[in-house]
């Protein structure tokens, strides 16, 4: 499996942005797919996650301000991002596993990150 994370940028404070994370690769048919931040000297964290039967969660700060979700047909998960704040500064990545607890645990495939600066 590959993954691979795109739509990153610099953006101003309460700006959007849209990230994409394309999948190739076997795919099985019940998987999940999340997002995690990693910020500059902080741990990675898990900001929103997807399965295959439609289950979403958000972590609690991005809640209201990011959606994520998924075409199916297109392998590819979507993270978009609004009302966006300097504290979602960070580099993006994608996660991929069979489960949505594999995907928590940070297990499976890893893409290479998208970069996302908010700043004025």
């Amino acid at each position: 499996v590959q993954l691979q994370a795109s739509g990153g940028g610099l953006v101003q404070p309460g700006g959007s942005l849209r990230l994409s994370c394309g999948v190739s690769g076997i795919i099985f048919s019940v998987n999940a797919v999340g997002w995690y931040r990693q910020a500059p000297g902080k741990q990675r964290e898990l900001v929103a996650s997807i399965s295959s039967g439609g289950i979403i969660n958000y972590v609690n700060s991005v809640k209201g301000r990011f959606t994520i979700s998924r075409d199916n047909d297109k392998n590819t998960v979507y993270l978009q991002m609004n009302s966006l704040k300097s504290e979602d500064t960070g580099v993006y990545l994608c996660n991929w596993d069979r489960s949505l607890r594999g995907v928590e645990a940070g297990r499976g495939y890893w893409g290479k990150g998208t970069q996302v600066t908010v700043s004025s």
